[in-house]
């Protein structure tokens, strides 16, 4: 007979969620690594983009990547708390967020999901308008929101 040790309350919650597939991954059992960080030129380096540069302020970097229907925006933040506010206010114009600790991504959900296989992070969705859960032109009218 084998002893086992009493897991904590917090990690059997998180096991049974692992096992039962809910949980907020949403990504069906795909392996996410670690949430990335550091500056936008290493997250734009990890995602595997050549950034062009919109905003260079104290408060916020923001720069545009990929070409198309792959186009996404990734933005670095001061604090943690200019990130939440931005992106509280972004997601009033609905699409996919794909938030780490102070830098997020904004795209098309297939765009935003790919990115998460290679930066981590959480996923967010604004708002809905209409039936497809955002702009399909990949978020351009709040690239420069700087708010």
């Amino acid at each position: 007979m084998r002893l086992t040790r009493p897991m904590p309350a917090a990690a059997a919650l998180a096991a049974v969620l692992a096992l039962t597939g809910c949980g907020a991954d949403g990504d069906g059992g795909a392996a996410v690594p670690e949430t990335a960080a550091g500056s936008l030129e290493h997250l734009a380096a990890e995602a595997k983009c050549t950034p062009d540069l919109q905003t260079d302020a104290d408060t916020i970097r923001q720069a545009l990547c990929g070409k198309g229907d792959e186009k996404y925006v990734l933005a670095t933040f001061a604090t943690d708390r200019g990130q939440r506010e931005w992106i509280n206010t972004a997601k009033d114009y609905g699409g996919y967020y794909l938030v780490g600790r102070k830098w997020v991504a904004v795209g098309h959900e297939d765009v935003v999901a790919d990115l998460r296989g290679r930066l981590g992070g959480t996923l967010e969705q604004g708002a809905r308008h209409g039936g497809d859960g955002g702009h399909p032109d990949g978020h351009g009218e709040h690239a420069g929101h700087t708010g």
